[in-house]
């Protein structure tokens, strides 16, 4: 099966410096990727290129087979893409308001889009909260209204950054619990960046790690955790001293 998305002979660069050197990369449909490496690895700068925020100094994206012009990412391709950061960016209004605003965007029909947040904000657990001002949320809810309106829009790859970071421990487990039912329902091709051991292992099924810009190792999450090569393993042993791996 051809992947979803393909990176072919990517480099970014940004400040004098090369921040990215990827040969080949790519990330089949239904895969949830994790993406994770040293500080200052690039990880969050790959996910940039991936989800077309970021424009690639060179070489070539590829979205289902299909060459994407670097600078002329179509519109319709861009809705294909959802993004949920650490920062939830919440506007000031409802988290009725905040949800639906993809669809508003989208100019979907009113009765619609009363359907779909109603839909998604019951499969998040925040109903009671649909007339509350965003702004005025805990981190928990807040971060469940961000997913919410991430995925109301049905995206093919939704890319996450840190999504779960600064959650206090009961509420990240809470919600990651909840979300990995929620993206295996919807069938979510996904890509994770995180620091957190615990949290690519729980969610992830394959697993890149980056070094200096490099992609170094991938594969099934398991087994890059159990074995890392040469180039991974001093990040990753290190790594475990502060988030061990509960088997």
């Amino acid at each position: 099966m051809s992947p979803l998305i393909e990176l072919k002979n990517i480099t970014f660069n940004a400040h004098d410096r090369t921040i990215l050197t990827i040969p080949d990369f790519h990330i089949h449909e239904g895969e949830f990727l994790g993406i994770m490496g040293p500080n200052g690895a690039g990880k969050s700068t790959l996910l940039k290129v991936l989800a077309f925020l970021e424009r690639q100094t060179r070489g070539d994206i590829l979205y289902r087979g299909q060459a994407i012009p670097k600078g002329n990412v179509p519109l319709e391709l861009r809705r294909k893409f959802s993004i949920a950061l650490q920062q939830t960016l919440l506007l000031d209004g409802t988290v009725f308001q905040n949800i639906a605003i993809g669809l508003t965007l989208r100019k979907v029909p009113k009765s619609i889009i009363k359907e779909k947040v109603a839909h998604w904000m019951e499969v998040f657990g925040i109903t009671h909260l649909a007339k509350k001002n965003a702004l005025y949320l805990s981190g928990g809810e807040a971060q469940r209204v961000n997913l919410a309106r991430a995925m109301i829009v049905e995206p093919e790859i939704l890319f996450l950054d840190e999504p779960f970071s600064a959650l206090d421990f009961p509420t990240k487990i809470k919600l990651m619990e909840d979300f990995k039912r929620i993206i295996e329902e919807a069938n979510t091709t996904a890509v994770f960046v995180s620091h957190d051991l615990m949290e690519i292992h729980y969610l992830t099924n394959q697993l890149a790690i980056i070094v200096n810009g490099e992609v170094k190792q991938t594969g099934p999450t398991s087994r890059v955790l159990d074995q890392p090569n040469a180039a991974t393993s001093p990040f990753l042993n290190e790594w475990k001293k502060f988030f061990p791996v509960a088997r």
